[in-house]
Parts: C-alpha cells; sequence; structure tokens
C-alpha cells in the first residue's frame, strides 16, 4: 500500500514537470529552437569571461540570428540573417562596426528563422517595458523562447558596448560592466534583433526582464545592446508559424 501511494506520488511530480515544461515550450506554436551556449550570470558573478563559441563554427546558414557580448567582454556582438557583426569602442562617442565570423563570445543565444510575420507596432508602444507586454500578448501560443525583431525608425535610443579592460576579473554585474561605453542615438532607421524568454532570466536575458535585444543602424555604423529606446514608426517580424 506504502509503495502504491510512493509510486503516485512520483507520477504526479513527473506530470507536473512535463505540464510546466510544455506551458514553456507553447507546444502550440512552431517556431524554430533556440541554441543556448553558457549563461549571462556565468560571466556576470563567476567571471568566466572566455570563449564558449566561436561564431565561425556556426556560419554559413541563411536565416542565422544571435547575440551576446565579445569574448571577455571587449565588445557586442550580433549575427542579422547569416551575417555577422562586431562592435568595439574607439572612444566615448565613437565606435567601430565589422562584418566579421572570427569572433568568440562567452555566452550566445542563436536560432535559424527562414520566414517571418509581419505586424504593424501600435502607436503608443513607445518604451521597452510597452514592447515586451505587446510581444507577450501577441505569442501567447508561440513556443518559448523565440527570436524576433524590429525594422523601422527609433526616435531615441541608448546602446552600449562592452569594453572591459584587458586583465580585468568579474564576480559581479558591477565588476562586469567597467569601461562600458553608452551611446545615444536620435531618429536612426535601425533593426533590432532580440530573443524573448519568461524563463530565462540571468540566463541570456537580464534579471529584471523578458528581452535581451541588439540594435544596429541601417548605415551599420552603429551597433550595441539596447538598453533604452523611444520607438517611432516601426514594425515588428515574429517566426512564421
Amino acid at each position: 500500500m506504502a509503495l502504491g501511494k510512493f509510486t503516485l506520488t512520483l507520477l504526479i511530480i513527473a506530470f507536473l514537470g512535463c505540464s510546466s515544461k510544455k506551458q514553456e515550450s507553447g507546444l502550440n506554436g512552431t517556431s524554430p529552437d533556440i541554441k543556448i551556449v553558457s549563461e549571462m550570470k556565468n560571466v556576470m558573478w563567476k567571471g568566466e569571461l572566455g570563449s564558449s563559441i566561436n561564431l565561425d563554427t556556426i556560419q554559413g546558414k541563411t536565416g542565422l540570428y544571435g547575440l551576446g557580448p565579445k569574448s571577455y567582454l571587449t565588445g557586442e556582438l550580433l549575427i542579422i540573417d547569416g551575417e555577422s557583426y562586431k562592435s568595439t569602442v574607439i572612444s566615448d562617442s565613437t565606435m567601430r562596426v565589422i562584418k566579421s565570423f572570427d569572433v568568440s563570445a562567452p555566452f550566445f543565444v542563436y536560432t535559424h528563422i527562414k520566414e517571418w510575420d509581419e505586424f504593424e507596432i501600435p502607436l503608443n508602444i513607445k518604451s521597452i517595458k510597452d514592447l515586451e507586454k505587446f510581444v507577450d500578448d501577441k505569442t501567447s501560443k508561440y513556443k518559448r523562447p523565440f527570436a524576433f525583431k524590429l525594422k523601422g525608425k527609433v526616435l531615441k535610443a541608448l546602446i552600449h558596448v562592452q569594453n572591459l579592460p584587458i586583465g580585468t576579473k568579474a564576480s559581479s554585474p558591477q565588476e562586469a560592466h567597467q569601461g562600458q561605453v553608452n551611446y545615444e542615438l536620435k531618429y536612426e532607421e535601425s533593426e533590432i534583433v532580440g530573443f524573448f524568454s519568461t524563463k530565462h532570466q540571468g540566463v541570456f536575458t537580464h534579471h529584471d526582464s523578458f528581452l535581451h535585444m541588439h540594435l544596429i543602424t541601417k548605415d551599420k555604423s552603429k551597433m550595441g545592446h539596447l538598453d533604452e529606446v523611444e520607438i517611432g514608426k516601426m514594425m515588428l517580424y515574429l517566426p512564421k508559424k
């Protein structure tokens, strides 16, 4: 009798575990699987700044999208439709953006998407928090996590590029962000690539957000991690179901 109760308890635990996973996966959706390499918290809190992935090992496929910091937090990385961009700090007002797969990252998130559904972003959606709720509501039946992108004009934006001094060790987010340089943008035609999840805070999103986004300007002269934005006329692209 006791054995039967024990077996029943195990079955209930297994069922609840599977149900939780199914809820996060959003099995009604069909977006591509997300690949996650290492975790943000390992970099910020454990000081694991070195290479966890070389981007040249995932190149060569159309529809490749990904983002993360450059190894040793010396820049930012972004892959858009199979093209890889690296940004590094030149000064407090200038940066260098080049195309290259010859780079590595301490943590990285990426996926392959060949087709998108396009949606107009309502005029009342202005900030990152507005966008987070809009995307969350719009994707209740999508498989999660997933990637998305925005195209159009940002009225204002604040992006940063990591610039940790060589040889610096990190054991907290404050230490990891030493040397970070912020850049303000105004009225820039831009593309934003983001990854959304309600379950990966500290893995590939910060602890207070469901989004991790990098912005690159249309002329490819500026690229970095998106911290703040005032959205102008932009379109949202979600993986086609």
